[in-house]
């Protein structure tokens, strides 16, 4: 087995000690009151009582006893969380209190533990360009760490991308592919489970992977920001490598124009995701690396909790 770094043992150890706490102070109770469980599961007979659902009554036992009796069903609550994590090199990027990639992973402890609260399993799956890494759904703390000790420790493989032409325009993440991730979780998770799918969404082709993944599983977005990129800074000339792409161009950023047409596609790039999640009825998450990660989760869960009980 290979030795881990002390380093990321260090950061592993930090992790675990903050998101334990967080998720169980935080969001153990709206966690469990915003998921439904996987349907009824038979736990007893009882005698009849008056009121009762005669569709519930067991025909077998009360033939044997010459008395009605009915079967108790209860909800079937443990379930499968998957967490579906963008590991491209897009996520090296950080300007404030950590990188992307150090957000998702303890973005992902956090549901991880909340999820193991709860006596649920926990899934893994990283990918870049393809499925780098998977770990089947289990239970307890051990496995939590093991995935978050994946997704920090990870290094995704290198990619031979192709020179882009003269006349092409940049294409946008030229190393992510959501769309192989989603068809590794239609694959592999055969029962409807919950799927946090943790990314930038720095990438394109995946909308009707993503339709099809949520018709089978319970798929929340978890969109990864960073303020940097959202718009340019004015330091005059400056060069800029995309990280998936390797490409580098030289930027003007003291030209007003040039600023604001990167800030009006970005806001282009948000508007559309957000239009596609609402397409698609799906619950979504946006988290950065410059605030508290927590309360974006505690929204969604009371949010989601709200909308249940009044169905």
């Amino acid at each position: 087995m290979a030795t881990i770094p002390k380093e990321l043992l260090a950061a592993l150890r930090t992790i675990e000690i903050h998101t334990a706490r967080l998720a169980t102070e935080n969001l153990s109770g709206t966690y469990t009151s915003s998921f439904k469980g996987q349907g009824l599961a038979f736990r007893e007979v009882r005698p009849y009582q008056p009121g009762d659902d005669v569709r519930t009554i067991d025909w077998n036992v009360s033939a044997r006893t010459n008395e009605p009796f009915v079967k108790v069903f209860v909800e079937e609550r443990e379930m499968t969380v998957m967490l579906v994590v963008d590991m491209s090199s897009s996520e090296s990027f950080g300007t404030r209190r950590a990188f992307k990639a150090q957000l998702a992973s303890e973005v992902a402890a956090l549901l991880a533990f909340s999820a193991i609260r709860n006596n649920d399993r926990v899934g893994l799956i990283l990918a870049s360009d393809r499925v780098e890494r998977m770990l089947p759904p289990k239970k307890g703390e051990k496995h939590v760490m093991r995935v978050v000790r994946e997704i920090l420790g990870h290094e995704p493989r290198n990619r031979e991308i192709e020179p882009r032409p003269p006349s092409r325009a940049p294409q946008l993440g030229a190393a992510t592919d959501l769309k192989v991730a989603l068809e590794a979780l239609v694959r592999i998770s055969r029962r409807r489970s919950i799927a946090f799918l943790i990314s930038d969404f720095f990438a394109q082709g995946y909308e009707r992977t993503l339709a099809l993944a949520s018709a089978k599983h319970d798929v929340i977005p978890v969109v990864l920001r960073d303020p940097r990129e959202r718009e340019l800074p004015d330091v005059g000339l400056a060069t800029f490598e995309d990280a998936e792409s390797g490409e580098v161009i030289a930027v003007d950023t003291s030209d007003a124009r040039v600023r604001a047409n990167y800030a009006l596609f970005m806001r282009k790039l948000d508007d559309s995701r957000s239009q596609l999640f609402t397409k698609l009825g799906l619950d979504s998450v946006d988290v950065s690396t410059n605030t508290p990660y927590v309360r974006p989760f505690r929204e969604l869960f009371t949010r989601r909790a709200r909308r249940m009980r009044t169905r």
